[in-house]
């Protein structure tokens, strides 16, 4: 096993560990957080930059250009945010957030490691080198790390009776899709455009991958348009959340491998 290969283990380790404490914290009716996860999720993260770091020296080039690498940013992505959301002291604690988002990252990180993503470190194709396509993919999952976290919240609000954890739970969904809205936005459609002007010469193709991370932002501009003009709290910006997300998932796995187009190489 090589040396990346090692820290994407410990990396992979860490979670399962965390997740492990996380899932005997549920069990706790005082609904107190565990003083341990987040230090090892950031631990986790740390590792998997490192990780990237190791990978980027061996190509000469930063390593976010494939879908391994991006499966290692996105996971790590989740992982401080949940350190984020962990230490803020703005928004109630709901542990079953951090768990399911923290789940979500052992997926990602589970796929990753399957056979049918190649994991070799190459140098990318001259239209990937570019620093406007490493602002494209970083802040594309970024916002979607955030993402993550409410589409569990979303899914909690949508199987709890309880009002006053509906209430807690609606405000978790809005803030981390308020926070990862133009984060997404900025890394989607701007920096994603900029590149595509540059290695394809032209701003906007209708590409799969593009049509899609468009339908993407419309779902959760919709989230935002009813739960803020339409001020409503009620199961329809969940349901909404959960289907952001879901195109997310979509845009990045389903697209890859139903749509081919000119996003086919990473």
């Amino acid at each position: 096993m090589t040396f990346a290969g090692i820290l994407g283990t410990t990396a992979f380790i860490l979670f399962l560990a965390a997740a492990a404490v996380q899932t005997v914290w549920l069990f706790r009716r005082d609904g107190k957080p565990d003083p341990v996860s987040h230090w090892t999720l950031l631990a986790a993260a740390l590792i998997l930059v490192a990780d990237l770091v190791v990978r980027s020296l061996e190509t000469r080039f930063v390593a976010l250009t494939s879908t391994y690498e991006s499966l290692l940013f996105y996971a790590a992505a989740i992982a401080l945010m949940l350190f984020a959301y962990r230490i803020q002291r703005k928004l109630s604690y709901r542990p079953l957030v951090a768990f399911g988002s923290t789940f979500t990252a052992i997926i990602l990180l589970a796929v990753a490691s399957s056979p049918l993503i190649p994991k070799a470190a190459l140098p990318p194709i001259p239209a990937l080198q570019s620093g406007w396509l490493l602002l494209h993919v970083s802040f594309s999952f970024i916002g979607e790390a955030f993402f993550a976290a409410s589409f569990v919240s979303a899914l909690a609000f949508l199987f709890t009776k309880d009002e006053a954890r509906r209430l807690d739970l609606d405000r978790i969904t809005y803030t981390a899709i308020a926070v990862g809205y133009p984060i997404f936005t900025a890394g989607a459609l701007a920096f994603g455009a900029i590149w595509a002007e540059q290695a394809w010469g032209r701003w906007w193709s209708w590409d799969p991958k593009e049509t899609w991370a468009l339908v993407t932002w419309l779902v959760y501009t919709i989230y935002l348009h009813v739960r803020l003009i339409l001020k409503r709290k009620d199961s329809w910006p969940s349901i909404l959340a959960v289907a952001g997300f879901l195109c997310t998932v979509f845009t990045f796995f389903g697209v890859n491998y139903l749509l081919p187009g000119l996003h086919s190489y990473g």
